[in-house]
């Protein structure tokens, strides 16, 4: 399934996503591990209300 990463709105697969992390009960895939982490720090700033 196509994806789109929250931080560099980047489309991916998420089979081949290289990380996820779960917010709110929602899995979010990301291209690359700085993704990740920059998410993870503040996940306000990318998901909307």
């Amino acid at each position: 399934m196509k994806v789109i990463d929250p931080v560099c709105k980047m489309t991916i697969d998420s089979e081949k996503a290289a990380a996820t992390s779960e917010y709110k009960g929602q899995t979010i895939y990301f291209c690359a591990k700085g993704c990740k982490t920059k998410f993870d720090a503040s996940p306000e700033k990318y998901v909307g209300k």
